[in-house]
């Protein structure tokens, strides 16, 4: 493992274009905001660019605020883990809104998680429209 400190930034930070899952891009930023309308397939979140941490495991987690589940339940954090790709890496975390709207105004909270520590941390209030 290399002995260097990694550099993170986040780099974009709000509303984006659909995100494909299947795809290497990263979706189009649109809008610097941490105020998202409550929208059907509304897509937020942030890009950040990790230098000096190649082959290291990046942790991720995503924290809605108390959605339900289609049993009634709080959905749990959706969390992950991925490997930095190269030594200079874009990686994008975000979500989008789903049906039905009404349940998920609040505030998303992302976070990121490299060698224990978090080092990136942002919360985005869902509102109504």
């Amino acid at each position: 493992m290399s002995k260097l400190k990694a550099d993170i930034s986040i780099i974009q930070s709000g509303i984006f274009s659909q995100w494909d899952s299947d795809s290497d891009e990263l979706p189009r930023f649109l809008k610097a905001t941490v105020h998202v309308p409550a929208e059907l397939d509304m897509e937020f979140g942030f890009v950040t660019r990790i230098k000096k941490a190649k082959n290291q495991v990046l942790k991720y987690c995503i924290y809605h605020p108390d959605i339900p589940d289609a049993d009634g339940n709080v959905r749990p954090p959706f969390d992950g883990e991925v490997y930095i790709k190269e030594n200079d890496w874009k990686f994008y975390l975000g979500d989008c809104i789903w049906s039905p709207v009404s349940n998920k105004v609040g505030n998303w909270r992302m976070t990121l998680e490299l060698n224990g520590k978090v080092i990136a941390d942002k919360t985005f209030k869902v509102h109504n429209v």
